[in-house]
């Protein structure tokens, strides 16, 4: 079992277009705090919900690693000084890792879905995820892998996200046939405060 300050990998949102070279600048500066290794996502879309830019940063870890509320705190204030742009950075505790039928083959788009469950809704809908839509959404083909964490600081908490072949899958009838299902319309309409997210661009990395 994992401490709450134990988390699979740190996302850094920050709500506009970045300068080249700024992930890696502060994965660079970050890894002098954190001493276990990693790796490093990055995925944009000029357009996100609310029409606003969206640069995620994903620094994924090998093994859980404690790390505080304070720390992250400490690398937002990393990323200001390296771009002048303001961030958010989260811990997520990793809950399903699932490599789908093309986990050999470089993503096209990252697709993300984060939620807060209605009050009550917790359990039902995280036994939804992990039972049912996720293993059936990384079998779809064109799925690279999927994940499903918890933001341990920043709500929306429930955080799943796709790397995909392209952003065609979500219309595939597979994909389709996954989120259609009976138990998917029950559980579906108790997501509260959801935020979908297609990332247009993505930097390869290790799935594994």
């Amino acid at each position: 079992m994992h401490t709450l300050s134990n988390c699979h990998a740190l996302l850094l949102k920050c709500a506009a277009a970045c300068p080249t070279g700024s992930a890696k600048r502060w994965q660079d500066a970050v890894a002098h705090a954190l001493h276990v290794p990693h790796t490093l996502q990055t995925a944009f879309t000029p357009k996100a919900e609310n029409g606003l830019p969206m640069q995620h940063v994903y620094l994924r870890f090998s093994k859980p690693t404690d790390i505080q509320e304070n720390d992250c705190a400490s690398f937002e204030k990393i990323w200001l000084t390296l771009t002048g742009l303001a961030a958010q950075v989260s811990r997520l505790q990793e809950v399903m890792h699932l490599n789908g039928p093309y986990s050999n083959t470089p993503m096209g788009v990252h697709y993300v879905v984060e939620t807060d469950p209605e009050e009550g809704w917790a359990p039902e809908i995280y036994k939804w995820y992990d039972e049912e839509h996720m293993p059936g959404l990384a079998r779809v083909p064109g799925c690279v892998v999927a994940r499903r964490y918890l933001n341990l600081d920043h709500r929306p908490r429930s955080f799943a996200c796709y790397d995909l072949h392209n952003p065609e899958v979500l219309s595939t009838a597979p994909w389709l046939a996954v989120r259609g299902s009976a138990w998917s319309d029950v559980c579906r309409p108790h997501f509260t405060n959801t935020l979908r997210t297609m990332f247009h661009t993505t930097e390869p990395f290790p799935h594994d």
